[in-house]
């Protein structure tokens, strides 16, 4: 097994266990105990998880923030293929509000190379749109939304970016919520990152709302947005009969990737 795919194996055990052993990780990795060692000491700088004796133990309590470090292990995949569908939807020369998290870094490098104007609300995305040398070819044109950057997210945050985001006008916001639940809607961890996301969903006149099938099972404690406000929902979530029924009580066009 490679080193990504130990490290995404213990990321998804910690989020159905809590806490692991050496032992344990060794066996579901097929790795040498000391291997498994490095890994952890890894993940655990990466704020991914906290060391233990004989093990690790996640960092995540009910409806709390996992951290950036473990959110990029976590539907690698799924977020590539929702980040090119995002791309395919979005028409040249379109004023795009991009917002924080991993899938919204996905949707960055799937558009690096497009001729928009993005103002992104994390510093990994403006990274990736700045990045390159002019010469290189068709980059989009950068707004900075300003405001507090949140370590560990290395997210914009707090009323100046508010302020900002409410100062124009969008053709599209991408919104990558916490969590998703059809009855209540889009939600996220904590406040000041529900209020960036409403002031960027309601200064643009379509939403598209990026969202991993791990968002439907998420929990998250603060209301950004009901489904009523979302124009185009990118999933890679196979819906039951059930959930299919509460999403079409929403004029929402649902694209599964």
């Amino acid at each position: 097994m490679r080193t990504d795919e130990r490290h995404r194996t213990i990321a998804g055990l910690l989020r159905q266990r809590h806490e692991v052993t050496v032992d344990e990780l060794t066996v579901a990795c097929g790795a040498s105990g000391a291997t498994i060692r490095r890994d952890l000491e890894i993940l655990a700088a990466n704020g991914v998880l906290r060391r233990v004796h004989g093990g690790a133990r996640s960092l995540i309590g009910r409806g709390e923030n996992p951290g950036y470090g473990q959110r990029e292990l976590e539907d690698q995949d799924a977020k590539k293929r929702i980040a090119a569908a995002v791309a395919g939807l979005l028409g040249d020369r379109e004023h795009v509000w991009l917002d924080s998290g991993s899938t919204a870094t996905e949707v960055a490098r799937a558009v690096e190379a497009r001729e928009l104007t993005v103002m992104p609300m994390s510093l990994r995305s403006l990274n990736v749109l700045a990045g390159g040398e002019p010469t290189a070819g068709t980059r989009p044109a950068l707004l900075l939304p300003g405001g507090s950057l949140v370590p560990g997210e290395l997210s914009f945050r707090g009323p100046l970016a508010e302020s900002n985001i409410r100062s124009l006008r969008f053709d599209t916001a991408v919104v990558t919520p916490c969590a998703v639940d059809p009855k209540a809607g889009l939600l996220a961890h904590d406040i000041d990152d529900a209020a960036v996301k409403r002031a960027g969903l309601e200064s643009a006149a379509r939403v598209i709302v990026a969202a991993s099938a791990a968002k439907w099972d998420a929990q998250a404690r603060a209301l950004v947005a009901g489904l009523e406000r979302v124009d185009v929902l990118v999933t890679d979530k196979n819906f039951n009969a059930e959930e299919r029924a509460q999403l079409d009580e929403y004029s929402l066009e649902v694209v599964t990737v």
